[in-house]
């Protein structure tokens, strides 16, 4: 039977009703300004503490007798990021907590989303201030050169976080259970072993407990990386198709090494970031007014360093954004390639849309999606369809949403 593709992807979209459609949308460009909100912040956050002066105070007192440059680097690194996470907190409220309960994506009150905030500021804070005071290390050592340095560095950190995360920090936030046996089980084991993926390493994890989006990740890296599925999915009756689809583009990830891939992209962008840094730093702390900071290697200059990082990442969102993509894009096709769920794929992403508007214009989703959109991933699927013939469990056949009763 020949297959219309773009009558199919029509119908695929056709299941979210006009009310959700317009909710996706709006809770997707009001994302779009949150980029440039977020990015002010910052910059404002910077200036409030380079005026309070804290971060000089405290340099002048450590080194009131003699230099102590790594320790100075540890203590003004420490005290700037929990500053920093402080003032920040009303606006990462606003942006994680309260935004995402307006628009129904998620039930956790807002006490336990202080509680598991506090708990990751803390761990980011004791892993970025040793970070910290490595690259403020290799600024002393290697003044020219410390950018290039330095993003070898937080590639490593990136690294060391990626292969400890599933061990020792996912743990702290949320429940992972290996799948029970039965049919959904047994579906990802069977493509486990099609795709060379260990089949010990499949979880369901309670992400119930902080969203209601409908979602599945891989983390860790090697031997400690795991396909993880959250119990949305199931909640949202997710049948084995979307099972296999989903666990097919996590597995993509798994197979082509796309952490190792994103690790090296990240060191080059790092590296672009640090140079650009180096030779921003003097006009920023101009503009900034921070007159008790020294040249970039002191560390009471990190509200600066950050300004900059802030203006910095949200000009170069798009080329980050077109890299994760490019990603995703590609698990997308592996998925297709041996779970041959384009149904199913197709439905699951239905239930995304929910938190991404389906169909952007192609300038928006080059500015400003980290997946492709909807839209264009339902449409790949089915130009895969009409090439090859479905396999395992089909899913049923999409049905137009209906109006809401009156």
């Amino acid at each position: 039977m020949t297959i219309d593709v773009a009558a199919e992807t029509a119908r695929w979209l056709a299941t979210l009703s006009p009310e959700d459609t317009a909710r996706a949308v709006a809770y997707t460009r009001g994302g779009h300004w949150l980029l440039l909100w977020g990015a002010v912040v910052g910059v404002v956050v910077s200036w409030i503490i380079i005026r309070l002066g804290w971060l000089s105070a405290i340099r002048d007192r450590l080194e009131a007798n003699r230099p102590r440059p790594k320790l100075v680097s540890l203590i003004v690194g420490v005290v700037y990021l929990a500053l920093s996470f402080v003032l920040t907190l009303p606006w990462s409220i606003y942006e994680s907590w309260w935004r995402e309960k307006q628009y129904g994506l998620t039930e956790q009150p807002l006490t336990g989303w202080l509680g598991e905030a506090v708990l990751s500021g803390a761990i980011s804070i004791a892993f970025t201030g040793l970070l910290i005071v490595g690259i403020y290390f290799l600024i002393r050592r290697a003044r020219r050169l410390w950018w290039a340095w330095a993003s070898g560095l937080t590639a490593l950190f990136v690294i060391f976080g990626l292969l400890i995360s599933p061990i020792l920090i996912e743990p702290l936030f949320n429940t992972y259970t290996p799948a029970p046996n039965g049919p959904v089980r047994d579906a990802v084991v069977d493509l486990a072993h099609k795709t060379g993926t260990p089949d010990d390493k499949i979880y369901i994890y309670d992400g119930s407990k902080q969203s209601d989006r409908y979602t599945a990740n891989v983390s860790g890296l090697g031997g400690s990386a795991r396909v993880a599925m959250s119990d949305v999915m199931f909640a949202k009756g997710a049948d084995i198709a979307e099972v296999r689809g989903v666990v097919g583009h996590e597995m993509g990830h798994y197979v082509h090494m796309h952490s190792l891939w994103m690790t090296g992209i990240i060191i080059i962008l790092s590296a672009i970031g640090f140079f650009l840094v180096d030779r921003l730093y003097p006009v920023a702390r101009r503009l900034l007014g921070a007159n008790r900071v020294g040249e970039i290697a002191d560390p009471a200059g990190l509200p600066v360093l950050a300004a900059i990082f802030s203006v910095l990442g949200l000009l170069g969102a798009p080329v980050v954004n077109t890299m994760v993509r490019t990603v995703e894009a590609d698990a997308d096709h592996f998925s297709l390639v041996h779970a041959n769920e384009p149904d199913g794929l197709s439905k699951a992403l239905i239930k995304t849309a929910e938190y991404r508007a389906p169909s952007p214009s192609a300038i928006e989703e080059i500015l400003f999606y980290d997946h492709p959109s909807v839209e264009n991933r339902i449409r790949r699927a089915m130009e895969w369809k009409a090439a090859h013939p479905p396999a395992g469990t089909p899913a049923p056949a999409p049905e137009a949403a209906q109006p809401p009763a009156k």
